[in-house]
């Protein structure tokens, strides 16, 4: 443990896998004391064990994070007490991802897609941040995306979910920054665990051509850069989108 975050104490939604798990782990790792949120119970409670296990602190809160005000709410408010009062560090992770083309995309997930992926960051951050203000002292750090910036032929409805975050990363920096409290956002690319039982090459895999990093990125790589934003280290870090993502967005790679 090298204890970036001791004393902190921190939220992360969606935190039973993937890379919320990761944020949830290296945070319990750097001496936060976390609570781990998502809809699965058992998922989370095996989180909860392996921060444990490490030495770490951590609680578990099952909360659906549907978009209304009421569930981010509850959350926010349970959390606060779990935490002894006060929430130093909110990660909103939890998002979903319904890989359809914009034909193929009825109202119904339209709007489910926007309320967990947009509403539910929105009124949680709206029931922790303004603490945070009156505190003098927070970080709050979204989850974004790669094509968000880069478009592919697929995931239109998750991806304009995506630039809103971005949106309001900057729009709550300029709200809440002047207060103590920094905003900003990961915007990870292809990032997968990989099976070992895979022998086929997986599709993310093929996004990843012509890219410095060359292949897909781990939940690990992402958690890392949540410490960082997290830590003092980026005390003058405000309203910036954090690119982890092999190089996918910015760099392309032409092969002789």
């Amino acid at each position: 443990m090298t204890l970036r975050l001791q004393h902190k104490t921190a939220l992360v939604t969606g935190a039973t896998s993937n890379i919320g798990r990761a944020i949830a782990l290296a945070y319990g790792n750097e001496g936060a004391h976390v609570v781990v949120s998502g809809r699965d119970r058992d998922r989370g409670a095996a989180v909860v064990q392996e921060i444990r296990a490490l030495g770490g602190r951590a609680d578990f809160i099952a909360a659906d994070l549907d978009g209304t005000a009421a569930a981010s709410r509850a959350l926010a408010e349970q959390a606060t007490d779990i935490l002894g009062g006060r929430i130093d560090i909110l990660v909103n992770n939890a998002g979903i991802y319904p890989g359809a083309t914009t034909a193929l995309t009825d109202e119904e997930t339209f709007d489910r897609v926007y309320a967990v992926n947009v509403k539910a960051p929105f009124f949680l951050t709206a029931a922790i941040a303004p603490a945070m203000a009156e505190a003098g002292a927070g970080a709050v750090i979204n989850l974004g995306s790669w094509i968000a910036r880069l478009g592919i032929p697929i995931g239109a409805l998750y991806s304009s979910t995506k630039g809103a975050t971005e949106t309001l990363t900057r729009a709550w920096s300029a709200e809440f920054g002047p207060h103590g409290v920094r905003v900003n956002a990961i915007s990870p690319g292809v990032v997968r665990t990989p099976d070992p039982e895979e022998n086929a090459p997986h599709p993310g895999d093929v996004m990843m051509h012509g890219t410095p990093a060359g292949t897909v990125g781990s939940p690990q790589a992402v958690a890392q850069a949540a410490v960082y934003l997290a830590s003092d280290e980026a005390s003058f870090v405000h309203g910036t989108v954090l690119d982890v993502d092999g190089g996918r967005t910015t760099v392309a790679v032409i092969a002789a």
